[in-house]
Protein backbone atom coordinates (compact mmCIF):
# COMPACT_ATOMS: atom_id res chain seq x y z
CA UNK A 1 0.00 0.00 0.00
CA UNK A 2 1.07 3.60 -0.61
CA UNK A 3 1.87 5.34 2.65
CA UNK A 4 -0.92 7.44 4.10
CA UNK A 5 -0.34 11.15 3.55
CA UNK A 6 -1.89 12.53 6.70
CA UNK A 7 -1.25 16.16 5.79
CA UNK A 8 0.52 18.14 3.09
CA UNK A 9 1.29 21.72 2.13
CA UNK A 10 0.11 22.84 -1.30
CA UNK A 11 1.95 25.67 -3.08
CA UNK A 12 4.48 28.24 -1.92
CA UNK A 13 4.35 30.43 1.22
CA UNK A 14 0.97 31.73 0.05
CA UNK A 15 -0.43 28.19 -0.30
CA UNK A 16 -2.55 26.12 2.07
CA UNK A 17 -2.60 23.01 4.23
CA UNK A 18 -4.57 19.88 3.32
CA UNK A 19 -5.16 17.12 5.85
CA UNK A 20 -7.21 13.98 6.28
CA UNK A 21 -10.29 14.60 8.43
CA UNK A 22 -9.78 11.74 10.86
CA UNK A 23 -13.16 12.29 12.49
CA UNK A 24 -14.74 10.75 9.37
CA UNK A 25 -12.68 7.55 9.31
CA UNK A 26 -13.13 4.66 8.75
CA UNK A 27 -16.39 5.31 6.90
CA UNK A 28 -15.12 8.12 4.72
CA UNK A 29 -11.62 9.10 3.62
CA UNK A 30 -11.84 12.83 2.97
CA UNK A 31 -9.49 15.79 3.18
CA UNK A 32 -10.13 19.32 4.36
CA UNK A 33 -8.37 22.49 3.28
CA UNK A 34 -6.96 24.87 5.87
CA UNK A 35 -6.55 28.30 4.30
CA UNK A 36 -6.32 30.28 7.53
CA UNK A 37 -4.94 29.72 11.01
CA UNK A 38 -8.42 29.49 12.53
CA UNK A 39 -9.24 26.43 10.42
CA UNK A 40 -5.93 24.82 11.37
CA UNK A 41 -6.58 25.55 15.07
CA UNK A 42 -10.04 23.99 14.82
CA UNK A 43 -8.63 20.91 13.07
CA UNK A 44 -6.14 20.38 15.91
CA UNK A 45 -8.63 21.11 18.69
CA UNK A 46 -11.38 18.88 17.28
CA UNK A 47 -9.02 15.97 16.49
CA UNK A 48 -9.41 16.21 12.72
CA UNK A 49 -5.64 15.92 12.90
CA UNK A 50 -4.26 14.15 15.96
CA UNK A 51 -1.24 12.31 17.27
CA UNK A 52 1.63 14.27 18.79
CA UNK A 53 3.96 14.42 15.74
CA UNK A 54 1.13 15.27 13.32
CA UNK A 55 -0.13 17.99 15.66
CA UNK A 56 3.34 19.54 15.69
CA UNK A 57 3.55 19.50 11.89
CA UNK A 58 0.05 20.96 11.53
CA UNK A 59 0.86 23.72 14.01
CA UNK A 60 4.03 24.61 12.10
CA UNK A 61 2.06 24.97 8.88
CA UNK A 62 -0.62 26.82 10.85
CA UNK A 63 1.93 29.51 11.71
CA UNK A 64 2.55 30.06 7.99
CA UNK A 65 -1.18 30.38 7.39
CA UNK A 66 -1.42 32.87 10.21
CA UNK A 67 1.27 35.23 8.90
CA UNK A 68 0.17 35.16 5.24
CA UNK A 69 -2.11 38.24 5.56
CA UNK A 70 0.77 40.42 6.79
CA UNK A 71 3.62 39.03 4.67
CA UNK A 72 3.34 41.95 2.26
CA UNK A 73 3.25 44.60 4.97
CA UNK A 74 5.77 46.14 7.35
CA UNK A 75 8.01 44.13 9.65
CA UNK A 76 6.49 45.45 12.87
CA UNK A 77 3.03 44.21 11.87
CA UNK A 78 4.49 40.87 10.81
CA UNK A 79 6.30 40.33 14.11
CA UNK A 80 3.21 41.28 16.11
CA UNK A 81 1.05 38.90 14.09
CA UNK A 82 3.62 36.11 14.37
CA UNK A 83 3.53 36.38 18.16
CA UNK A 84 -0.27 36.36 18.20
CA UNK A 85 -0.45 33.31 15.95
CA UNK A 86 2.02 31.20 17.94
CA UNK A 87 0.24 32.03 21.20
CA UNK A 88 -3.10 31.18 19.61
CA UNK A 89 -1.98 27.80 18.28
CA UNK A 90 -0.36 26.92 21.61
CA UNK A 91 -3.83 26.93 23.19
CA UNK A 92 -5.29 24.28 20.87
CA UNK A 93 -4.08 21.13 22.71
CA UNK A 94 -2.18 21.31 26.04
CA UNK A 95 -0.74 17.79 26.44
CA UNK A 96 1.14 16.97 23.21
CA UNK A 97 4.57 18.54 23.68
CA UNK A 98 5.38 18.27 19.94
CA UNK A 99 3.00 21.17 19.41
CA UNK A 100 5.10 23.47 21.59
CA UNK A 101 8.36 22.03 20.27
CA UNK A 102 7.36 22.90 16.70
CA UNK A 103 6.19 26.40 17.63
CA UNK A 104 9.42 27.04 19.55
CA UNK A 105 11.43 25.89 16.55
CA UNK A 106 9.66 28.38 14.29
CA UNK A 107 10.19 31.11 16.89
CA UNK A 108 13.91 30.45 16.83
CA UNK A 109 13.96 30.55 13.04
CA UNK A 110 12.11 33.87 13.00
CA UNK A 111 14.37 35.37 15.69
CA UNK A 112 17.49 34.39 13.76
CA UNK A 113 16.29 36.13 10.59
CA UNK A 114 14.28 39.02 12.00
CA UNK A 115 17.05 41.58 11.71
CA UNK A 116 17.78 41.06 8.02
CA UNK A 117 14.80 39.40 6.32
CA UNK A 118 11.72 41.08 4.89
CA UNK A 119 8.25 39.89 5.97
CA UNK A 120 7.91 37.86 2.76
CA UNK A 121 11.34 36.30 3.27
CA UNK A 122 10.37 35.47 6.86
CA UNK A 123 7.19 33.76 5.63
CA UNK A 124 9.21 31.75 3.10
CA UNK A 125 11.70 30.74 5.79
CA UNK A 126 8.92 29.68 8.16
CA UNK A 127 7.43 27.48 5.46
CA UNK A 128 10.85 25.95 4.78
CA UNK A 129 11.21 25.17 8.49
CA UNK A 130 7.73 23.62 8.63
CA UNK A 131 8.58 21.48 5.61
CA UNK A 132 11.82 20.44 7.31
CA UNK A 133 9.91 19.36 10.43
CA UNK A 134 7.56 17.37 8.20
CA UNK A 135 10.36 15.61 6.31
CA UNK A 136 12.37 14.90 9.45
CA UNK A 137 9.37 13.17 10.98
CA UNK A 138 9.19 10.82 8.00
CA UNK A 139 12.78 9.73 8.55
CA UNK A 140 12.37 9.53 12.32
CA UNK A 141 9.34 7.25 12.03
CA UNK A 142 11.30 4.85 9.82
CA UNK A 143 14.13 4.77 12.36
CA UNK A 144 11.70 4.11 15.22
CA UNK A 145 10.15 1.26 13.25
CA UNK A 146 13.54 -0.27 12.49
CA UNK A 147 14.70 -0.18 16.11
CA UNK A 148 11.38 -1.38 17.50
CA UNK A 149 11.00 -4.27 15.07
CA UNK A 150 14.03 -5.91 16.68
CA UNK A 151 11.97 -6.33 19.87
CA UNK A 152 9.20 -8.27 18.12
CA UNK A 153 9.61 -11.97 17.42
CA UNK A 154 8.11 -13.98 14.58
CA UNK A 155 4.68 -15.35 15.46
CA UNK A 156 4.01 -13.01 18.37
CA UNK A 157 0.77 -11.36 19.34
CA UNK A 158 1.15 -7.65 20.11
CA UNK A 159 -1.26 -5.13 21.60
CA UNK A 160 -1.55 -1.39 21.13
CA UNK A 161 -3.77 1.35 22.54
CA UNK A 162 -5.13 4.36 20.63
CA UNK A 163 -3.58 5.24 17.25
CA UNK A 164 0.11 5.90 16.74
CA UNK A 165 0.37 5.09 13.05
CA UNK A 166 0.71 7.02 9.84
CA UNK A 167 -2.39 9.05 10.70
CA UNK A 168 -0.67 10.36 13.84
CA UNK A 169 2.60 11.29 12.12
CA UNK A 170 4.04 12.31 8.78
CA UNK A 171 3.30 8.95 7.13
CA UNK A 172 4.57 5.81 8.98
CA UNK A 173 3.86 6.09 12.66
CA UNK A 174 5.60 5.44 15.97
CA UNK A 175 4.02 2.45 17.73
CA UNK A 176 2.53 1.13 14.48
CA UNK A 177 5.85 1.75 12.73
CA UNK A 178 7.22 -1.06 14.91
CA UNK A 179 4.55 -3.41 13.58
CA UNK A 180 4.89 -2.20 9.99
CA UNK A 181 8.65 -2.71 10.05
CA UNK A 182 8.35 -6.12 11.70
CA UNK A 183 5.88 -7.26 9.02
CA UNK A 184 8.04 -5.83 6.23
CA UNK A 185 11.00 -7.83 7.56
CA UNK A 186 9.00 -11.02 7.15
CA UNK A 187 7.86 -11.54 10.71
CA UNK A 188 4.36 -12.88 11.20
CA UNK A 189 2.53 -10.88 13.85
CA UNK A 190 -1.05 -10.49 15.02
CA UNK A 191 -2.10 -7.15 16.45
CA UNK A 192 -4.77 -6.69 19.12
CA UNK A 193 -6.12 -3.14 19.02
CA UNK A 194 -7.97 -1.62 21.96
CA UNK A 195 -11.00 0.34 20.74
CA UNK A 196 -9.83 3.31 22.88
CA UNK A 197 -12.86 4.97 24.40
CA UNK A 198 -14.47 7.42 24.29
CA UNK A 199 -13.53 8.50 20.73
CA UNK A 200 -12.56 5.03 19.47
CA UNK A 201 -9.28 5.94 17.79
CA UNK A 202 -8.21 2.30 17.98
CA UNK A 203 -11.41 0.99 16.42
CA UNK A 204 -11.74 3.71 13.80
CA UNK A 205 -8.11 4.44 12.90
CA UNK A 206 -5.66 1.75 14.04
CA UNK A 207 -7.64 -1.17 12.66
CA UNK A 208 -8.15 0.72 9.39
CA UNK A 209 -4.42 1.37 8.99
CA UNK A 210 -3.48 -2.22 9.75
CA UNK A 211 -6.12 -3.53 7.34
CA UNK A 212 -4.76 -1.26 4.62
CA UNK A 213 -1.34 -2.86 5.07
CA UNK A 214 -2.65 -6.43 5.27
CA UNK A 215 -1.51 -6.98 8.85
CA UNK A 216 -3.79 -9.33 10.85
CA UNK A 217 -5.63 -7.33 13.50
CA UNK A 218 -8.30 -8.13 16.07
CA UNK A 219 -10.33 -5.35 17.66
CA UNK A 220 -11.11 -5.66 21.38
CA UNK A 221 -12.87 -3.47 23.95
CA UNK A 222 -10.54 -1.61 26.30
CA UNK A 223 -11.78 -3.72 29.21
CA UNK A 224 -10.74 -6.95 27.45
CA UNK A 225 -6.99 -6.27 27.38
CA UNK A 226 -6.17 -8.08 30.63
CA UNK A 227 -8.18 -11.14 29.62
CA UNK A 228 -6.47 -11.31 26.23
CA UNK A 229 -3.12 -11.19 28.03
CA UNK A 230 -4.22 -13.86 30.50
CA UNK A 231 -5.14 -16.15 27.60
CA UNK A 232 -1.59 -15.88 26.26
CA UNK A 233 -2.55 -14.10 23.06
CA UNK A 234 -0.20 -11.15 23.62
CA UNK A 235 3.57 -11.24 24.12
CA UNK A 236 4.36 -7.51 23.87
CA UNK A 237 2.62 -4.13 24.12
CA UNK A 238 3.68 -1.06 22.15
CA UNK A 239 2.01 2.36 22.45
CA UNK A 240 2.86 5.89 21.43
CA UNK A 241 3.13 8.92 23.70
CA UNK A 242 2.18 12.59 23.69
CA UNK A 243 4.75 13.72 26.26
CA UNK A 244 7.55 11.93 28.11
CA UNK A 245 9.05 13.47 31.24
CA UNK A 246 12.76 13.48 32.07
CA UNK A 247 12.41 10.36 34.25
CA UNK A 248 10.51 8.38 31.57
CA UNK A 249 6.95 8.82 32.83
CA UNK A 250 4.86 8.86 29.65
CA UNK A 251 1.52 10.52 28.91
CA UNK A 252 -0.63 8.81 26.30
CA UNK A 253 -4.31 8.39 25.50
CA UNK A 254 -6.51 7.66 28.51
CA UNK A 255 -6.49 3.93 29.27
CA UNK A 256 -2.80 3.40 28.54
CA UNK A 257 -1.91 3.30 32.23
CA UNK A 258 -4.43 0.48 32.76
CA UNK A 259 -2.87 -1.48 29.89
CA UNK A 260 0.59 -1.02 31.42
CA UNK A 261 -0.63 -2.30 34.79
CA UNK A 262 -2.20 -5.34 33.15
CA UNK A 263 0.99 -6.01 31.19
CA UNK A 264 3.07 -5.83 34.37
CA UNK A 265 0.72 -8.25 36.12
CA UNK A 266 1.18 -10.75 33.28
CA UNK A 267 4.95 -10.13 32.92
CA UNK A 268 4.54 -8.81 29.38
CA UNK A 269 6.96 -6.09 28.23
CA UNK A 270 5.35 -2.70 27.72
CA UNK A 271 7.16 -0.40 25.27
CA UNK A 272 6.59 3.24 24.36
CA UNK A 273 7.59 4.46 20.89
CA UNK A 274 8.05 8.20 20.36
CA UNK A 275 10.46 10.65 18.71
CA UNK A 276 12.95 12.75 20.64
CA UNK A 277 10.66 15.76 20.18
CA UNK A 278 8.08 14.09 22.46
CA UNK A 279 10.48 14.16 25.43
CA UNK A 280 10.02 17.12 27.75
CA UNK A 281 13.19 17.21 29.82
CA UNK A 282 12.00 20.36 31.60
CA UNK A 283 9.61 18.18 33.61
CA UNK A 284 11.32 15.97 36.23
CA UNK A 285 8.37 13.55 36.31
CA UNK A 286 4.96 12.92 34.84
CA UNK A 287 3.33 14.77 37.74
CA UNK A 288 3.95 18.01 35.85
CA UNK A 289 2.39 16.93 32.56
CA UNK A 290 -0.80 18.93 31.88
CA UNK A 291 -3.75 16.63 31.23
CA UNK A 292 -6.36 17.90 28.79
CA UNK A 293 -9.96 17.50 29.92
CA UNK A 294 -12.42 17.31 27.06
CA UNK A 295 -16.12 17.90 26.48
CA UNK A 296 -18.36 15.68 28.70
CA UNK A 297 -20.57 15.05 25.66
CA UNK A 298 -17.86 12.82 24.22
CA UNK A 299 -18.94 10.37 26.93
CA UNK A 300 -22.64 11.14 27.38
CA UNK A 301 -23.43 11.59 23.67
CA UNK A 302 -20.74 9.62 21.89
CA UNK A 303 -21.06 9.96 18.10
CA UNK A 304 -24.42 11.68 18.45
CA UNK A 305 -26.33 9.16 20.55
CA UNK A 306 -27.15 9.84 24.19
CA UNK A 307 -25.99 7.01 26.44
CA UNK A 308 -26.23 8.60 29.90
CA UNK A 309 -28.95 10.40 31.90
CA UNK A 310 -29.35 14.16 31.58
CA UNK A 311 -27.37 16.12 34.14
CA UNK A 312 -24.97 13.31 35.07
CA UNK A 313 -21.55 14.42 36.36
CA UNK A 314 -18.73 13.51 33.96
CA UNK A 315 -14.94 13.41 34.26
CA UNK A 316 -13.26 13.16 30.87
CA UNK A 317 -9.44 13.37 30.95
CA UNK A 318 -8.04 12.72 27.48
CA UNK A 319 -4.72 11.31 28.73
CA UNK A 320 -3.13 9.46 31.62
CA UNK A 321 0.48 9.00 32.70
CA UNK A 322 2.23 5.63 32.82
CA UNK A 323 5.04 5.57 35.43
CA UNK A 324 8.51 4.80 34.10
CA UNK A 325 8.83 1.69 36.26
CA UNK A 326 6.10 0.01 34.18
CA UNK A 327 7.87 0.73 30.87
CA UNK A 328 10.31 -1.91 29.60
CA UNK A 329 11.89 0.47 27.12
CA UNK A 330 11.45 3.72 25.21
CA UNK A 331 11.91 3.39 21.45
CA UNK A 332 13.10 6.60 19.78
CA UNK A 333 14.92 7.37 16.53
CA UNK A 334 18.28 6.76 18.23
CA UNK A 335 17.38 3.27 19.45
CA UNK A 336 16.07 1.62 22.59
CA UNK A 337 16.36 3.52 25.87
CA UNK A 338 16.69 0.86 28.53
CA UNK A 339 16.48 0.89 31.50
CA UNK A 340 13.96 3.71 31.61
CA UNK A 341 15.66 6.08 34.04
CA UNK A 342 16.41 9.79 34.03
CA UNK A 343 20.12 9.04 33.77
CA UNK A 344 19.76 6.76 30.74
CA UNK A 345 17.37 9.15 28.99
CA UNK A 346 19.74 12.07 29.52
CA UNK A 347 22.63 9.97 28.24
CA UNK A 348 20.88 8.94 25.02
CA UNK A 349 19.19 12.24 24.26
CA UNK A 350 22.25 14.22 25.24
CA UNK A 351 24.28 12.23 22.74
CA UNK A 352 21.87 13.05 19.92
CA UNK A 353 21.30 16.73 20.67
Amino acid sequence: MTNIETLRWVGDWAGHLELIDQTLLPIELATIECRDVETAWEAIKMLRVRGAPAIGIAAAYGVVLGVQPVASGDKESFCRRFEEVTEYLAKSRPTAVNLFWALDRLKRKAAALQGTASPKELAESLLAEARAIHEEDRRICRDIGRHGAELIEDGQGVLTHCNAGGLATADYGTALAVFFAAAESGKRIHVYADETRPLLQGARLTTWELQQRGIPVTLICDSMAAQVMREGRVQAVVTGADRIAANGDAANKIGTYSVALAAAAHKIPFYVAAPQSTFDLSLPSGDGIPIEERDPREITHGFGRQTAPDGIDVYNPAFDVTPAELIAGLICEKGLIQPVTAERIAEVLGACS
